[in-house]
């Protein structure tokens, strides 16, 4: 069984081959456990795990220089941080766009606004590993499981992304693609994020080449949207949509407060630490065990408490929430009216809607003002057959030029 997270050197024979792991890493603002990148291996565990972290993840360096020679001329630069790198993509009209390497994180999306100036839509959190390296989470990031039954039995997540190519020009788009394979080459998963003048697109694309054995996908494509706080946030086009309420999805970059849920809203109290889902059982509700405990010995709560039909097409995201929309709109909109602007948000692939809200019990600008919202596959799992192809994509519009 392959379980290992492995990578595909197009390069050089040591480019981006990982090398050992470090010990937990202490997150200074949330005490939750989180998921290492190939979180399959660890389902229905209570160990503690650690903290990946962009900045410090042991990578073998990665050489900018090379990067510069082989891909300048498109709008793309290059820049060390670390170990690791930050590709920028900048177009003349004022977008840009950073995208880490290897971990694939989207950690910043400034767009150009009706004003003049230019407005950072994602929200990220800077903190220390014990080690005193940079831990960067949010932003936008993905969190895949590929797993498969039978003969050629597989539970790989992929984690460490190649550079692959650069496509377009600082006029129009940039196209920039990352690539990570299995160790035994029958999984292939590209992620291709796009800049264009008023929208990112974030692009999956997961190719099953085994010629006898199904494909189960799960997880999701989660952005962290930056707001003045969740109090002036709402989500407009939502209504008729049915939902189901479950405990935050804990992956590598979640951003999620300590105290979230113990005032038992939306019934996430009663529930963290307890739902399972099949393909990311451990990945909900994650929380530590003292809070599993008390969940257990509450009453279960009514399936009405626990699912339901959107009945507000101005959805307001004050309140502390964690859903899954199974029946949403593959298009809407956030609205921020502290900052005045908004951002459409679109789906193509996914199935079900994931969002987030910390509430407002926090302060204004701070690291819990954001909201969440993602496509995923975590109620129901993506099924590729022998030899088939899957598309996912996750597009954030800029409707404020």
């Amino acid at each position: 069984m392959s379980m290992a997270c492995n990578s595909l050197s197009l390069f050089t024979p040591n480019y981006f081959i990982p090398i050992s792991t470090q010990p937990p890493a202490k997150h200074l603002f949330s005490s939750h456990t989180y998921l290492p990148c190939n979180f399959s291996q660890y389902y229905n565990s209570k160990r503690e795990f650690p903290l990946p972290s962009v900045a410090s993840i042991p990578y073998e360096p990665i050489n900018v220089d090379y990067l510069e020679e082989e891909f300048s001329g498109h709008g793309v630069t290059f820049e060390g941080i670390g170990d690791n790198c930050v590709a920028k993509m900048g177009l003349e009209n004022g977008s840009t766009v950073n995208l880490m390497l290897p971990s694939g994180l989207i950690s910043s999306y400034k767009a150009p606004m009706w004003h003049g100036g230019k407005v950072e839509l994602l929200h990220t959190s800077v903190s220390e590993d014990e080690n005193g390296s940079a831990v960067i989470q949010g932003g936008v990031s993905l969190a895949l499981n590929c797993s498969s039954d039978g003969d050629d039995e597989v539970s790989w997540s992929p984690c460490n992304w190649v550079l692959r190519n650069i496509r377009g020009d600082a006029q129009e788009s940039i196209q920039v693609e990352l690539i990570d394979r299995d160790s035994e080459n029958k999984i292939e998963v590209k992620y291709i994020v796009t800049l264009k003048k008023d929208m990112l697109s974030s692009e999956l694309v997961v190719s099953n080449s085994n010629s006898s054995s199904l494909l189960q996908l799960t997880g999701s494509i989660v952005s962290h949207l930056v707001v003045s706080t969740p109090d002036a946030t709402y989500a407009l086009g939502l209504e008729g949509s049915d939902f189901f309420n479950r405990s935050p999805l804990l992956t590598n970059f979640a951003i999620v407060p300590p105290d979230f849920g113990q005032k038992n809203e939306f019934g996430l109290g009663q529930f963290l630490g307890q739902m399972t889902l099949k393909g990311l059982s451990s990945g909900w509700g994650a929380r530590n065990q003292n809070t599993a405990d008390d969940a257990e010995s509450s009453p279960r709560e009514s399936e009405e408490e626990m699912e339901g039909e959107e009945d507000d097409n101005y959805k307001h995201l004050k309140e502390q929430m964690s859903r899954i929309y199974t029946s949403a709109p593959r298009y809407f909109t956030i609205i921020d009216r502290g900052k005045r602007n908004s951002v459409g948000v679109g789906r193509e692939g996914f199935d079900e809607l994931y969002m987030f809200s910390p509430g407002s019990g926090h302060e204004y600008y701070s690291t819990y003002s954001y909201v969440c919202v993602g496509q995923s596959a975590l109620l129901k799992p993506i099924i590729l057959g022998p030899e088939e192809e899957w598309r996912g994509l996750l597009h954030l519009h800029n409707p404020n030029l």
